[in-house]
């Protein structure tokens, strides 16, 4: 298999990346039989490396059901790896107590795919906004409530939304409020997993111009995850395309969007629609 442009660009900075992902794996049991016995594993991932630097976005592209998502919540210890190192600052996340992780799920946040599902329904969009600063103990009474006002209207909705519940607004709107929550707890890296495949064109756009506004005005760096090669080449500045559990190619936006070397990437690329004239 292919790769391109993979660990070679990490030597061309003088820094260290803000996250290195070193021969990463996650498999799931197969269980068979009435005592469920385990006979087999489903390798999801099967010895991933990738980087990310400060301030960069890198795409991680493939079909449904190549590991991708996986990969993205392994990173956060969302699923538990089974091998592998996901370095974070040059910390090993996978050696950190649960305490010490929890001080760094700060730095490390998620959007998530379904702007549906990911939003308690029960719960006002200020209360889903402003709890991670709560648990986190920074803020609280009227400082948090202007935090949260304040995050609303920086991810383009308005101060008042908070007393509002989820099912009261669209579909755009609510991953704008997962972008807000995502933001309450002022990261430095987002896993952005899929956080436009369940929304219209014309709003995917927004949300896409808005992810970039953030990254530029905040300093963020994302890991982008999508199955759309037209999204993943307007938004990202490296590509790492999966395909069954592995990275088979990566490089910059234009190495892989223009010469792309391995034949899943050709295929990724042939798919996306061009329109007529």
């Amino acid at each position: 298999m292919t790769q391109t442009g993979s660990k070679d660009n990490a030597t061309k900075t003088s820094k260290s990346p803000l996250l290195d992902v070193q021969d990463l794996c996650t498999f799931f049991p197969i269980r068979t039989g009435i005592l469920g016995r385990v006979t087999g594993h489903t390798k999801a991932v099967n010895g991933v490396n990738f980087h990310i630097n400060e301030g960069e976005t890198l795409g991680l592209v493939g079909e449904s059901g190549c590991g991708k998502t996986t990969v993205g919540r392994t990173i956060l210890k969302l699923i538990p790896a089974t091998s592998g190192k996901v370095l974070y600052k040059g910390v090993n996340l996978f050696e950190l107590s649960n305490s010490k992780m929890r001080s760094l799920r700060k730095e490390l946040q998620i959007i998530f795919q379904d702007p549906f599902g990911s939003l308690n329904p029960r719960m006002r969009v200020g209360k889903i906004v402003g709890e991670p600063m709560e648990v986190h103990k920074i803020a609280s009474g009227k400082e948090l409530q202007k935090r949260v006002g304040e995050l609303l209207v920086r991810c383009g909705l308005w101060a008042e939304a908070a007393d509002r519940y989820p099912h009261e607004f669209s579909g755009g709107q609510r991953q704008r409020i997962g972008i807000a929550r995502a933001l309450a707890l002022n990261p430095k890296l987002i896993v952005c997993d899929e956080p436009t495949s369940a929304l219209d064109v014309s709003v995917q756009s927004q949300i896409l111009n808005l992810l970039a506004d953030l990254q530029d005005e905040f300093g963020l760096s994302y890991l982008f995850i999508s199955h759309d090669m037209a999204v993943v080449h307007h938004i990202c500045d490296r590509i790492a395309v999966m395909y069954q559990g592995k990275i088979v190619e990566q490089g910059t936006r234009d190495e892989i969007i223009n010469n792309p070397q391995h034949p899943y990437t050709q295929k990724l690329l042939s798919a996306v629609p061009k329109a007529k004239v």
